[in-house]
């Protein structure tokens, strides 16, 4: 007579959208929130001058019109427009680097015969650090009239173009994290994590993001930097053009890394998880099979290491660490920097996986965690201090500056952070391992003699043996799983990680503002820079032209000295001299003196020297503060013909 085995009840299904699944959605819905309320990225570089300056009348149409940046821009051949007053295009098309002596400047010629009224200038360029900027004034020739050209309402970077572009990159942020900190926690942490599914999902699942985003930027990046038409995502001719560009190349290697990656996962949740669960089996990693884990453990970590610090670098060399200041010291720590995140947050959230979708966590994973987190925000203070000090450069910068106060709520955010993180590593603390141990052992027990009976009223049917196995599999996992939930100090570190997550999210969010802001540091110099221009005051090269006359034979002509880049500090000096009919004169001897008398500096003495005919050069010509200073030349034309002329030039 066979044995009747009743039938166990069927386990509780988890719901389709588990824990993971609503974190997910909580986080797309805060960031889909930040990207609405947000407008379009400011950037890195800004615009600090122009000629004609904005608003100006001048009495003849100018030869050229010539923009000022605070850094290096892209700049296409049609990337500065000038219309006439009835909206005709007034310029050559041709757009001219005039960049020198640390001034960064673009012209665009101006056709002849341009009639009287009013101009438009049209600009679109892409800064160093990937972003796009854009913007338009005006200037009259003559006298000001009306004008029928339409500005466009719409900023570069801006429109459902720029919110998608925007989405991409919080997704690229979150699916980095999530692979590179969820493989850390599997090797650095809990090895057995290689084998459970939750963890296997979700590792998978950050690869998948971060790949779906980086093909999604490549394809957004040329309407995202230039017309801002979704129709154009598929034009070849832009992708070709983006290929070309810094920020293309990084995504393309970073897509290559990804290829990489790819692999590098196989063999975690392949040949290392099979290694894993043979070692286990075999009771530790004391035989042959505990070796080859080793050796296949250390040979991922390099491996991953090298992948990783790839993936970061991707980021470091085409955003805010490749512009600036200390570039080469700032590239690096912004790879640490990211790696840190990587490894505290996305192994929170493995922790946070593992605890509420898996059977065990071992109190020796949660340990080991605990201290990975622990040198991961001491290696975050540390480039994060320096970051900010790059980034902000002062106290009122801080405060004053849309760069500055997220940085501060992001601040706040880690402190709190940190704070739910001292209350799990208390919990950790509080674990009762010999409770668990004991329970597992209960566990086996009861395993153990459910299966003596089964066996002895077996069946030899293959089919009703396997179905034997699934219950007594069933059983077993209910059991661990009610043990796991009776753990008072678990569920207490279950909802401390848990809360950890959520603020970790919003961590996430401010940080990916951060990456589109334009730095405080550059928003100020920029906003520096406009208020020395709207007070009349040149922000480019400044160029004097005096007339003398010795009173020698051929003493007469004219002086032109050309300042570079105008401010305080270091800067170039070029002096040309021409005789009445313009043409270049070739003087004897010729210094100039700097000199600022409200404050009782000066002179300060310089001799340039030659370096053709009618022209000389000096470089390191060092001012020392803003003010109205006195400009002196000394021209020679023979042994004995000598004067001194002079002219005043505001500079700072």
């Amino acid at each position: 007579m066979k044995a009747t085995v009743p039938r166990l009840p069927r386990l509780p299904r988890l719901p389709r959208l588990g824990l993971v699944g609503q974190l997910l959605l909580v986080l797309c819905a805060v960031l889909g929130s930040l990207i609405v309320s947000t407008a379009p990225a400011s950037a890195h570089a800004a615009l600090t001058a122009s000629d004609p300056a904005q608003g100006s009348v001048v009495q003849k149409a100018p030869a050229e019109v010539t923009l000022t940046f605070s850094e290096k821009v892209a700049l296409s051949d049609d990337a500065i427009r000038v219309l006439d007053p009835e909206g005709n295009q007034a310029d050559t098309g041709k757009v001219s680097d005039l960049s020198g002596g640390g001034v960064v400047s673009y012209g665009v010629k101006l056709r002849p015969g341009q009639p009287d009224g009013t101009f438009t200038v049209a600009w679109q360029a892409v800064s160093a650090d990937s972003h796009p900027i854009s913007g338009a004034f005006t200037f009259s020739i003559g006298a000001p009239s009306t004008t029928t050209v339409a500005l466009p309402d719409q900023a570069a970077g801006g429109g459902a173009v720029g919110v998608l572009y925007g989405l991409a990159r919080y997704v690229s942020y979150a699916g980095f994290i999530v692979l590179v900190g969820g493989a850390a926690f599997v090797l650095l942490c809990s090895p057995r994590a290689a084998e459970q599914r939750p963890v296997q999902r979700l590792v998978v699942q950050g690869w998948l993001a971060l790949t779906g985003a980086t093909l999604a930027m490549l394809l957004l990046r040329g309407p995202y930097t230039g017309s801002g038409k979704l129709a154009d995502v598929l034009d070849l001719g832009a992708i070709g053009d983006v290929l070309n560009t810094k920020t293309g190349a990084a995504l393309v290697s970073r897509l290559l890394l990804l290829a990489a990656a790819a692999l590098f996962v196989a063999v975690l949740f392949g040949a290392y998880a099979r290694r894993a669960e043979g070692a286990k089996g075999a009771d530790g990693d004391s035989d042959s099979g505990g070796q080859e884990k080793r050796d296949l453990a250390f040979g991922l970590g390099i491996g991953g290491t090298v992948v990783a610090g790839g993936l970061a670098a991707t980021w470091a060399l085409a955003e805010h660490a490749s512009t600036g200041i200390q570039t080469q010291l700032a590239m690096p720590l912004d790879v640490l920097h990211m790696l840190a995140v990587a490894a505290w947050l996305g192994g929170l959230a493995a922790l946070l996986v593992s605890l509420y979708r898996t059977p065990v966590v071992e109190r020796t994973a949660v340990r080991r965690f605990s201290r990975v987190a622990l040198w991961s925000v001491v290696v975050l203070a540390a480039t994060g201090v320096y970051q900010s000090w790059r980034q902000v450069g002062s106290w009122s910068a801080l405060t004053g500056t849309e760069y500055g106060r997220l940085l501060l709520i992001k601040v706040g955010l880690v402190v709190v952070l940190l704070g739910v993180a001292s209350i799990s590593r208390r919990w950790t603390e509080r674990l009762a391992e010999a409770k668990a141990v004991a329970s597992a052992e209960t566990g086996s027990a009861t395993t153990d003699t459910d299966s003596a009976e089964l066996e002895g009223t077996a069946d030899p049917d293959p089919q009703r043996a396997a179905q034997l196995a699934r219950q007594q599999a069933a059983v077993a996992t209910t059991r661990a799983k009610r043990d796991r939930d009776a753990d008072q100090e678990r569920s207490g570190l279950r909802r401390s990680v848990l809360a950890e997550a959520a603020i970790a999210v919003a961590v996430l969010a401010v940080t990916t503002m951060l990456t589109s802001t334009e730095p405080g540091r550059t928003e100020v110099e920029a906003a520096s820079g406009s208020a020395v221009a709207s007070a009349g005051q040149p922000t480019g090269p400044i160029k004097l032209t005096i007339p003398f006359d010795t009173g020698g034979e051929n003493g007469a002509g004219n002086v032109e000295i050309e300042l570079a880049p105008g401010r305080v500090g270091s800067n170039e000096v070029h002096v040309y001299a021409t005789d009445p009919k313009n043409k270049p004169l070739d003087l004897a001897e010729i210094k100039i003196a700097f000199t600022l008398e409200s404050q009782d500096i000066g002179p300060l003495p310089v001799t340039p020297d030659r370096v053709s005919t009618g022209h000389w050069s000096a470089s390191g010509v060092q001012i020392p503060m803003a003010g109205d200073w006195q400009i002196e030349a000394t021209v020679r034309t023979s042994e004995i013909d000598q004067v001194t002329v002079d002219k005043n030039a505001k500079i700072g």
